[in-house]
């Protein structure tokens, strides 16, 4: 026979191992579309945001974990027409929310303000958008009509291995690495961020790496005129800033006053800037020789 209380305690125990997803409206424009809905109740923004993180906290309460993503209106309507879902109700957005949680970029909620929170969110979701597209490219180039290996994979291969060779001879400190490359209508940026001691490996998030190199690959793939700049941080000592010109599948070091030229120049305007204080310009240096070569593929 059941004891009172210990149904409830059961379920409460369950809920607990239930991982919940909440998604958020983290732009005020996106926010503004899904008003369009009449099941949609919110009129303001901020309250909205208010609401939400209200719900966060007492889930945190109940011991679950919980995860944010962003909720894109657009992809929403889309998912809505591919599934035959009405978009007017609360049922289709919870469907669309759990399809985020399967296949989205998710931040998990530890108690961190809004302020935190929403901008996390907006530079995950771009991360991911962003590896996602140039994962696309890479699968696109389909295999060599020479050798009949995937150009992809072999370029993303190939960027992983020069990444290693950057960061080794980069030598110790706080490493933020960013690569651009312009890829036919996108421009591809992505941000890697390593620790390397006086000893040892670099170390550094394994899914920022991977993008970091699927970004790369695009460039090395496409034959594409990218870059990748590295300013390095130490304690007591002034930041150094080193760039690289991606040519050929390959980086090869930019000279000083080209690294001064990228850093101290308005990319939009193309005005000079003041250079920043406590920062040098320096060449990039060389990278250790490759015993694999990038070849030149049709």
């Amino acid at each position: 026979m059941t004891q009172p209380g210990t149904t409830a305690s059961i379920r409460r125990a369950l809920r607990r191992e239930v991982p919940s997803t909440v998604g958020l409206l983290a732009d005020e424009d996106d926010f503004t579309a899904m008003r369009r809905y009449d099941t949609f109740t919110f009129d303001d923004h901020t309250a909205y945001l208010h609401q939400v993180e209200g719900l966060l906290k007492s889930l945190a309460t109940q011991g679950g974990h919980t995860t944010v993503a962003l909720f894109d209106p657009e992809q929403y309507e889309q998912f809505c027409e591919d599934t035959g879902l009405d978009p007017d109700g609360p049922a289709s957005r919870s469907r669309y929310t759990a399809e985020l949680a399967a296949t989205g970029a998710l931040v998990p909620y530890t108690g961190q303000p809004m302020t935190t929170l929403v901008p996390t969110l907006i530079d995950t979701a771009v991360r991911h958008a962003t590896w996602e597209y140039a994962t696309t490219l890479l699968a696109a180039r389909g295999d060599c009509a020479g050798c009949g290996q995937d150009i992809g994979r072999e370029a993303f291969a190939h960027a992983s291995r020069l990444l290693v060779r950057l960061l080794d001879a980069a030598g110790p400190g706080t490493h933020h690495l960013v690569c651009s490359v312009p890829a036919d209508d996108e421009h591809l940026l992505a941000v890697l961020q390593a620790t390397r001691d006086e000893q040892g490996p670099a170390h550094l998030d394994r899914d920022e790496a991977a993008e970091f190199a699927t970004v790369l690959a695009v460039g090395i793939a496409l034959d594409s005129p990218g870059g990748v700049v590295l300013r390095t941080t130490r304690p007591g000592a002034r930041d150094r800033l080193h760039g690289w010109r991606l040519t050929g599948g390959n980086l090869h070091p930019l000279t000083e006053a080209e690294v001064f030229s990228a850093y101290c120049t308005d990319a939009r305007t193309g005005e000079p800037v003041a250079p920043e204080p406590g920062v040098d310009h320096r060449a990039g240096f060389p990278l250790a020789p490759d015993d694999h070569d990038w070849p030149t593929h049709p």
